[in-house]
């Protein structure tokens, strides 16, 4: 099947592109000589996990315990779920899930340890826990240093879990204003933990592993002394996210949403058959990428809004467009993008190779 011949709105994937984004990145982790942990809630999809496994990921990272569920029914057995379980419903979920492959969970707080705790005595063994640090985003985790010190003390005297290590996320990396500020954030996250991990060695906590690294930071971070870990996500796709950090380009965004111009109610005004529910809502717009999206190889089209189905842009000076034309659109935010869509087509000089399931869309709980 021709490119040509797919319905609108599709999920596109090229495939050169994301087999070169995995090994490249695979190839920093080795060169760093740290583990690649990758977070799979950018594809959901087991296929491209197996792939990352193949290029040298030592394990993957999930959000939820769906998606822990559905990688290990597809044979993913060393699983990180970077967040904390609360709940009667979530521990059961979890006991079951230790019982049929390697799980290790992030959280940061004694009374979600005391749950894990519960599990990993039933079970008549440890479970191992990542303490999570706050490094500057102001989300999960306590302070670096002393506060997240004796946090990951307390927890690790809690029955049934076994703190192995420490992990961090420096999401206000998307917030950089120039790669001199994404550097020092990216390194500053590292150093950070690295201190807090010191702190708990002080105080009789040996700490085996240290676990960092976003996109947006991941190939500085995993070159300071001490990192064993990175978990970067998005870049087996790349968005206009990180177009704008300037760690990606067009010609690295592995997805685009393929969609039919349907509209043209003005000389400089057109409609695409691809709304919110086609597109993440998320990610802001504005320079040098202005829009709800960039469309590939047309600078000269940029879409404005969007509604549930409709994306509304407008023309630049003095381009053409007709109805019935398709255009291939890079998402703002790939992720939230990929979880609208039950399937991605797999592309290859514009044949459709295969068809990619996203088995684990959905999966929130």
């Amino acid at each position: 099947m021709d490119l040509d011949d797919l319905d609108t709105p599709s999920l596109v994937i090229d495939l050169n592109t994301l087999e070169r984004n995995i090994g490249e990145m695979a190839a920093v982790a080795r060169g760093a000589g740290v583990g690649l942990r990758p977070h799979t809630k950018t594809h959901k999809s087991p296929e491209i996990a197996r792939m990352q496994l193949d290029a040298g990921a030592t394990g993957i990272t999930v959000a939820k315990l769906g998606e822990a569920d559905v990688m290990a029914d597809a044979g993913l057995d060393d699983l990180l779920i970077a967040f904390p379980l609360v709940g009667e419903r979530k521990l059961e979920r979890l006991r079951e899930l230790l019982e049929r492959a390697r799980v290790r969970v992030s959280l940061d707080a004694v009374e979600v340890a005391e749950g894990v705790g519960r599990v990993g005595k039933e079970l008549g063994r440890d479970v191992p826990v990542l303490v999570e640090v706050d490094t500057g985003l102001h989300r999960m985790g306590r302070e670096a240093g002393d506060p997240s010190a004796r946090l990951a003390v307390d927890i690790a005297g809690v029955p049934g879990v076994e703190v192995v290590g420490l992990l961090t996320h420096a999401g206000h990396a998307y917030r950089a204003g120039d790669p001199e500020e994404l550097r020092t954030i990216a390194t500053r996250e590292a150093v950070d933990v690295l201190d807090t991990a010191e702190r708990c060695e002080r105080e009789g906590l040996s700490i085996r592993e240290i676990s960092v690294g976003s996109t947006p930071t991941a190939r500085v971070a995993a070159t300071v002394h001490g990192v064993t870990e990175i978990r970067p996500g998005t870049y087996v796709f790349n968005d206009v996210q990180q177009m704008r950090l300037g760690i990606a380009t067009e010609e690295s965004c592995a997805v685009r949403v393929l969609a039919t111009v349907v509209a043209r109610p003005t000389a400089e005004r057109f409609l695409i058959d691809g709304g919110t529910k086609s597109f993440s809502s998320d990610g802001g717009d504005g320079p040098p990428f202005p829009g709800r999206g960039v469309v590939a190889g047309r600078p000269d089209l940029v879409l404005d809004f969007m509604s549930e189905e409709h994306g509304v842009g407008h023309l630049v000076g003095d381009a053409e467009l007709r109805i019935g034309e398709r255009l291939e659109v890079l998402p703002l935010h790939v992720c939230s993008t990929v979880n609208l869509f039950d399937v991605a087509f797999g592309i290859r000089s514009r044949v459709v190779e295969r068809e990619i399931a996203i088995a684990a869309r959905g999966k929130v709980q």
